[in-house]
């Protein structure tokens, strides 16, 4: 994966992952601890950390690493605890794949080159 890669994967990632992780965080937390700024941050720093561990294809240890890191991002950003960072991450799941599918209806998809390893 190029940078070019990197920054393509990374603006996607803002543009469709942090207003999903912004509103998961809102009704979970509140909209005093879940700005958008601090979802835009988490997106950030999860794409990059994830390239880093891709570019090391670390397997499933990576994955896993990834995913405690990711949890680690919104426990942080947005001031709660660790089951309350899993509940937005679930939550942020299941909001992105409730648009995917209504976007698949209507014939846009949308492709996000994660890699967790």
């Amino acid at each position: 994966m190029g940078i070019t890669d990197v920054i393509i994967n990374l603006v996607v990632s803002i543009i469709v992952l942090a207003p999903v992780l912004w509103l998961s965080g809102r009704i979970l937390v509140g909209k005093q601890k879940a700005k958008f700024t601090d979802a835009i941050w988490i997106v950030v720093l999860g794409s990059v950390i994830g390239s880093i561990f891709s570019y090391f294809n670390l397997g499933v240890i990576g994955t896993i690493i990834m995913l405690i890191v990711f949890l680690g991002l919104v426990k942080h950003f947005f001031d709660c605890g660790w089951l309350k960072a899993l509940a937005i991450s679930i939550v942020a799941v299941i909001i992105f794949a409730i648009i995917v599918t209504i976007l698949s209806l209507i014939g846009i998809s949308i492709s996000l080159g994660l890699n967790f390893g």
